[in-house]
């Protein structure tokens, strides 16, 4: 017996006006900003700063967001209950600046009492994250019930995300070099990102005002009864999974950067001119994407960007033996798959809700995307803590003097494995997560194949 997949039959809607799309796209200024920076900066600022050990540095960057695995999921089911998600985003948004630029700004000259200090302001960090993810992942299904729209408002989202990963991870470690460093540096870094994090949540809050919205007859009755509904949606739970394995090894990527340019290729600002080539390229091939998703289907689309993200990782293996020139335009390689990944995977989460909503009648996105977000906050906390782990296995050296320590050959080593080897196995692996997910949609608005997307036991429900 068969079931239906996505929801790609229902009637596309008109087009988004550009003052929504770009309205609702700079919202990725916050989730751009909190995503990228503590997975780039945290792990070495305690390691490198505060002079806590790799291994319980991989414990105090890993619990807060763990943490979230938990708050997202009742983030939603509360965003679901109220008639507008927006007030979540302007209260979360302005919240979550002031925080970040708290866990930046520990008062203790101790390592410990200030790693404690890390640890407590980032758990407030992520809640607030997560009051205002939630809310802003949700919107796309509500904003519109077009399955090539929701594709293009992707789009615009994916691009102003590269922008934000590209301004706040790029220039989060120059504002620490060129305002001294180690702790008073940090303090004016996470100032700087805390401030973009405010301008984001303005600017998605004013700039979706008035957009019109769409809403299921009602909501499921209890958060069980939501999750059990989630869970039954095959789609969205294999989507989700690769989700979560994808983003572990692009956590881990992220948390080596500053440690693959100090010790690897040895060259002051190395992390700056890492992740300009990682991000700066993604802004360049998104309509490429674009066009290869039209002819190709988002699916075939997803596994193409993951695996030229893997290849690129794997590459990265004789980054020792090559001028740093060739290694920057192996990471741009990587940074054109990671921006594949992004449009995609978020373009076919919208399918999986809609297709959720026309099959039970309730307003439930947030729920889905509790869960969507609870996942990627877990796999980009995982990162870390599992970079960390192997520097510790490695034997890294902590340092509190500000600068990284002298390193053995054999930390060196792990240096490299953890930014190379381990995100290529884990963004490339995980594709096999998906080898039931078939998407049949054509290109932009075209007739659909109403044929079933997805075999599992069980009767078909109707097709609306």
């Amino acid at each position: 017996m068969t079931t239906s997949g996505p929801s790609l039959v229902v009637p596309p809607s008109g087009g988004l006006p550009r003052n929504v799309l770009a309205g609702y796209a700079l919202g990725s200024l916050v989730t751009g900003a909190f995503s990228t920076v503590p997975g780039l900066l945290l792990l070495p600022y305690l390691t490198d700063t505060l002079g806590v050990a790799a291994g319980i540095s991989g414990l105090l960057v890993l619990l807060p967001k763990a943490w979230d695995v938990l708050v997202n999921p009742v983030a939603g089911r509360i965003s679901d209950r109220r008639g507008s998600r927006r007030p979540f985003l302007l209260v979360a948004g302005l919240l979550l600046g002031v925080l970040f630029a708290a866990i930046f700004a520990a008062p203790f000259p101790g390592g410990p009492a200030s790693g404690a200090w890390v640890a407590l302001v980032f758990l407030a960090a992520a809640t607030a994250f997560a009051f205002f993810q939630v809310p802003y992942v949700a919107m796309p299904a509500e904003l519109t019930d077009g399955y090539a729209e929701r594709t293009r408002l992707m789009t615009w989202r994916v691009a102003i995300l590269a922008l934000a990963i590209l301004i706040s991870g790029a220039l989060a470690p120059l504002v620490v070099e060129a305002t001294g460093g180690g702790r008073e540096g940090h303090r004016w870094s996470g100032a700087f990102v805390g401030a973009l994090i405010v301008v984001g949540t303005l600017a998605t809050f004013f700039g979706t005002r008035g957009a019109a919205t769409l809403s299921a007859s009602e909501s499921e009755p209890s958060l069980r009864a939501q999750l059990r509904v989630a869970n039954g949606n095959a789609p969205f739970r294999a989507l989700l999974i690769c989700w979560i394995v994808q983003a572990a090894g692009i956590g881990t990527m992220l948390a080596g950067v500053k440690f693959f340019g100090d010790h690897v290729l040895a060259q002051k600002s190395a992390s700056t001119f890492l992740f300009a080539a990682f991000v700066g390229p993604a802004l360049l091939v998104m309509p490429l994407w674009s066009a290869v998703g039209k002819r190709h289907g988002k699916l075939r689309s997803l596994v193409a960007a993951s695996l030229l993200f893997a290849l690129g990782a794997l590459a990265l293996v004789v980054s020792p033996v090559l001028p740093a020139v060739a290694v920057y335009l192996i990471v741009a390689l990587v940074g054109v798959g990671y921006a594949g990944q992004q449009v995609f995977a978020l373009a076919m989460l919208p399918d999986c809700i809609a297709y959720d909503t026309a099959r039970t009648g309730r307003r439930q996105a947030g729920v889905f995307t509790g869960l969507w977000t609870a996942g990627e906050t877990l796999g980009l906390a995982l990162g870390p803590g599992i970079y960390a782990l192997i520097l510790q296995i490695f034997g890294y050296v902590s340092s509190a003097t500000g600068e990284s320590a002298a390193q053995s050959d054999t930390a060196r080593l792990g240096v490299l494995l953890g930014f190379t080897v381990v995100p290529a196995l884990l963004v490339g692996a995980a594709v096999v997560l998906l080898r039931r997910y078939d998407d049949r949609a054509e290109a932009a608005d075209g007739p659909v194949d109403k044929s079933p997307l997805w075999t599992t036991e069980g009767p078909a429900p109707e097709k609306g």
